[in-house]
Order: C-alpha cells, then sequence, then structure tokens
C-alpha cells in the first residue's frame, strides 16, 4: 500500500526531464526573441502567400478582419511578428487582453505547466486547484481597501461575466426589470449586453430583451453641471419607473465610449442617489481591471463601500463576477460547463504575478508613470499639429487622442495607416471618434512610447494631407 503523501502528478511536474525540457524551451524562446527588436516591413517574398492566408480566413469567418493579422506566433514584449515577415509594436493588445505582451517566458512557462494538468478545460462540475487559487487570489485583491465582494465566479468571456452580473441583480431586486447605465457604455455582445450598450448598430435586428434607461456622462469640462444633469436624468427615470430598476450599471473609464474617465465625486452622487432607491452598483472592469493606480478602478476611486457586484476580464486572461455574500442566489442560478481552460487560469496567475511584481500599482506605479509619459508626448504633438491631434484622453495605460476633425472615417483610416507604419491601435468612441492605445503594462518602456510617438508623428505628417481629401 502506498503510504507517501506525494501525488502522482506532483513526481510528474518535478520530474527532471520535465524541469530540463521547460529550461531548453526557454533558452529556445530567448534565442528566437532576439531577431526581434524593432519595427519591421514585410518580407517581399511572403507578400502573396499572406494574402491568401488572410482571403482564406475571411471566407471561413464570413467577414473580413478590421487588420490584415495574423501573427506568426512569435513575438517580444509589445512587439510581435506577423506571418508576413513584418513586425508591429503592439499597443493594442487584442483590446486590451495581452498585459504581458507576447512570447513572455513567464507565460509560457505557466502555459507548458498547465499542459500538465489532466484536462484542457475546468467547469462547474470538475475543477482543479488553481481555479480555488485564482478566485481566491481575485476576491483578495477586491477586498484589500474594504470592498465587501465575498464570492467570485470564473467565465469565459466578459460578456459571460456581465451576464451573471445582471442575472444576480435581478434575482436579487426581483420583480425588478430595468437597468440604469451612463450613456456611451459597452457591456459586451451577447442579445442581453447588446442591448445594455449605447451603439444602436450593435443590436440591429435584435429583439428587445432588456429595458435600459441612459444617464448623460460626465464633462469634465463642465463637471459642476454634469453632475446636476445626471442627477436630474436619475431622478426622472426613477420617477417613471418606480422600483423598477435593479441595478446601476458603470464603467469608471468609459473604453468603447471613448476613454472618458469619471471622478470620484460624480459617481458617488449617483451611486448615494441611486442607493435610496435600494439599486444595486454593478461596475465593468473588463477593461479597466490592472490598467490604472490599483487593481480595480473602483479602487482607484475610493469606491470600495459602493460596490455590490463587479465584473473582470481581458487582462487576467479569464473572466470572473465578484458579488457581496448577501446577494448569493438561492437556487441553481449560476452554473456553466467551462468556467475557463486550465491554461487561462495558469496565465491569470501568472499575470498577477507580474502586473503586481512589476510595480504597475500606486500613485507613482509604473501605470501611472507611463500614462503620464505618454500623455505629455501626445500633448506636445498637439501642440504641434493642433488641426491633427487633439488630447490626450484617458486614464492610466489606456490613452486616445481624437484625430483630426473626429470624424469616424478619419479615425478608422489613420488606424490603418498606423498599421502599415508598424503601430498598431484601434478606434473608440463616437462623434468624436479617437484613437485608442491599451499598451501591456507590466512589459512597456519609456523607449517602446517613444517608438509609438515617432510612427505617429511620421504618419500623422504624410497622411492628413490624404485624409482630408
Amino acid at each position: 500500500m502506498d503510504t507517501t503523501s506525494t501525488l502522482a502528478a506532483e513526481r510528474l511536474r518535478t520530474d527532471p526531464r520535465v524541469i530540463q525540457a521547460k529550461e531548453l524551451l526557454l533558452a529556445a524562446l530567448q534565442e528566437a526573441q532576439s531577431a526581434i527588436d524593432g519595427v519591421k516591413a514585410p518580407k517581399e517574398c511572403l507578400r502573396e502567400q499572406y494574402a491568401d492566408l488572410l482571403q482564406r480566413l475571411s471566407n471561413a469567418r464570413g467577414g473580413a478582419t478590421y487588420f490584415p493579422y495574423l501573427s506568426s506566433g512569435l513575438g517580444r514584449g509589445p512587439w510581435v511578428e506577423l506571418a508576413d515577415g513584418s513586425v508591429k509594436l503592439d499597443f493594442i493588445s487584442g483590446i486590451g487582453v495581452h498585459g504581458l505582451g507576447h512570447s513572455d517566458p513567464r507565460m509560457m512557462v505557466a502555459v507548458i505547466d498547465s499542459s500538465l494538468e489532466d484536462t484542457v478545460m475546468q467547469g462547474n462540475l470538475q475543477q482543479h486547484p488553481a481555479s480555488l487559487e485564482i478566485s481566491e487570489r481575485i476576491i483578495r485583491l477586491a477586498q484589500s481597501n474594504g470592498a465587501a465582494l465575498e464570492h467570485c465566479l470564473l467565465t469565459t468571456s466578459g460578456a459571460m461575466a456581465n451576464e451573471n452580473a445582471l442575472k444576480i441583480a435581478f434575482h436579487n431586486r426581483a420583480p425588478a426589470d430595468r437597468v440604469l447605465a451612463l450613456d456611451n457604455c459597452f457591456a459586451g455582445r451577447s442579445i442581453a449586453m447588446a442591448q445594455l450598450t449605447d451603439r444602436p448598430q450593435y443590436r440591429s435586428g435584435l429583439p428587445t430583451v432588456l429595458a435600459v434607461d441612459y444617464l448623460p456622462s460626465e464633462d469634465v469640462e463642465h463637471s459642476a453641471e454634469s453632475h446636476q444633469r445626471a442627477l436630474r436624468a436619475l431622478d426622472i427615470h426613477l420617477a417613471r419607473h418606480p422600483g423598477k430598476h435593479a441595478a446601476l450599471w458603470l464603467e469608471l473609464v468609459s473604453g468603447e465610449g471613448g476613454y472618458y474617465p469619471g471622478s470620484a465625486d460624480f459617481f458617488s452622487k449617483l451611486i448615494r442617489r441611486a442607493k435610496l432607491d435600494n439599486i444595486l452598483i454593478v461596475v465593468d472592469e473588463v477593461q479597466t481591471f490592472g490598467r490604472l493606480s490599483c487593481p480595480f478602478a473602483f479602487q482607484h476611486l475610493g469606491l470600495d463601500n459602493y460596490v455590490d457586484i463587479v465584473t473582470i476580464g481581458k487582462i487576467t486572461q479569464l473572466c470572473a463576477t465578484l458579488y457581496r455574500g448577501s446577494l448569493r442566489p438561492k437556487g441553481p442560478l449560476l452554473s456553466q460547463t467551462f468556467t475557463a481552460a486550465s491554461s487561462a487560469i495558469a496565465a491569470a496567475l501568472t499575470t498577477l504575478d507580474v502586473i503586481d511584481h512589476s510595480d504597475c500599482f500606486g500613485p507613482r506605479g509604473q501605470n501611472m508613470q507611463r500614462f503620464e509619459y505618454f500623455q505629455d508626448k501626445l500633448r506636445t504633438l498637439s501642440g504641434k499639429y493642433p488641426d491633427k491631434v487633439n488630447g490626450p484622453y484617458g486614464e492610466g495605460m489606456m490613452i486616445a487622442f481624437t484625430p483630426g476633425d473626429g470624424s469616424s472615417d478619419h479615425a478608422n483610416r489613420l488606424v490603418h495607416a498606423l498599421f502599415d507604419a508598424g503601430l498598431m491601435s484601434f478606434v473608440a468612441g463616437a462623434n468624436p471618434a479617437r484613437i485608442r492605445f491599451l499598451p501591456p503594462p507590466a512589459v512597456t518602456t519609456y523607449e517602446h512610447i517613444d517608438e509609438a510617438i515617432s510612427i505617429l508623428e511620421s504618419v500623422v505628417e504624410r497622411e492628413f494631407g490624404n485624409l482630408s481629401k
């Protein structure tokens, strides 16, 4: 009879052959990465093959991708090599997902370790200890400044995390069936989240499944007036539908809406008024998590005592819904076959370790210092080209500017011109449309920002004459 306490799985993980294999893979990775040290143009010999791959991808998915982007599978920090041989400076990170950039050695080790697990996916019925570890880790982070968030439900997408947040809110405030949200909000692409998102084109042809009442966002140039305007709108909605609102849905920095950060004063006024009517406060942090002075944006603004339900995702490599213990559902309301891939859980734990040990957080942490540096560079560019670059906007590692007249056409064309020149960005907002950056927080340096600004300036100089035609 085996009386040792060592599990067979632990013997596999600590097997000298496994350890040596990882060391060899790391050495090979670092050797391959040495060729990636800056932006490069495509290789002419690969153009035809690359175009064919893109066309086949377009046919398979039923439409072209936004960028002509297919990675080679290798990168280094914010640089990524594409299958056409070009190297891009990736300052959009999959719209905020790749927080450690590309081919990070620490991430590679985590994913290799996860490949030794017995299953690829974990779920409601069967989990590994890592599911507990990441859940408890996220809860501790959320509670670190006093928030009463006791539970963490893992899931596979930001939209599903937000769906679970809505479920919890409606379940606990039944029969209330309406939601309050700020204009310009974005919540996801499911049917319910498309209703919540303030973009009519995102719900074209879809049935109405959720009643949403919008409040005007804060206008930082006219703060006092915008606060009163939002409070008046809130009072009107509450009077028109008494007892019918289950939740006030908040993005503390509007992402898709154009990188509008709100103030603690603005949000606390809305929250206090909503709580008088027993309305739950839901904070969508799928994009903001890990990008400000604290892990959570609600901590960055000191709103810890107010939050009832919080969602996270993207940079965490998995998604989650956190909620107060008093909101724990009565009955089997929350469950799903997949909660996350074993590799995603391992990557999440590694990401949290790295951004913590990289001093990303704090008033003078890397996130805010890089933001100030990027801001100053964009401000200088705006002074040099006042009719072409307006801004900067955003907060932390979420930075944006308004190009030219702020039209969607100008913004999209400039984003593609930047891509061709080697810098990856994306659009945000409407009227005006902006160009946004989501650099990977843990690995972005001042030198990377300088390279981005250099590319941006050269493209602005070259392209704006063409864009105005």
